[in-house]
């Protein structure tokens, strides 16, 4: 099955100046495990549970530190084209749970490891 039928369609994100508080309010409030770091439009980053957990474990005051200082830079990225199956490898071999979805260059959405257990759950 391709990414374009498993991805969520809808970029969440919080700026790169946004405090770690707001940013676990959004995921709540968006019901999701990670969000887009967004410099103006530009995305710099992925910032996760799992860095929010790593920020309150190591933080002297997490409410005083920005989504920029515990995201994710390096991206890696999945394309509408891809098979899912290939997807889920890449984000094994990486240790990530959720992976951004581009098309063109631009991102379109974010694809998790659950999106792809469903898959492989239903399908079968």
């Amino acid at each position: 099955m391709r990414i374009s039928n498993v991805y969520r369609p809808a970029v969440y994100g919080c700026q790169t100046d946004e405090r770690l508080p707001q940013v676990a309010r959004q995921m709540m409030e968006k019901n999701v495990g990670a969000l887009a770091v967004l410099e103006g439009e530009r995305v710099t980053g992925v910032i996760t549970e799992r860095d929010l957990t790593d920020a309150l474990a190591t933080c002297q005051d997490p409410a005083a530190v920005s989504a920029a200082s515990y995201a994710t830079t390096r991206l890696r990225t999945a394309r509408l084209d891809e098979d899912s199956r290939d997807v889920a490898r890449r984000m094994l071999d990486a240790g990530v749970r959720h992976m951004p979805v581009e098309e063109d260059g631009r991102l379109v959405g974010m694809v998790s490891m659950r999106d792809l257990l469903a898959v492989e759950t239903w399908a079968s």
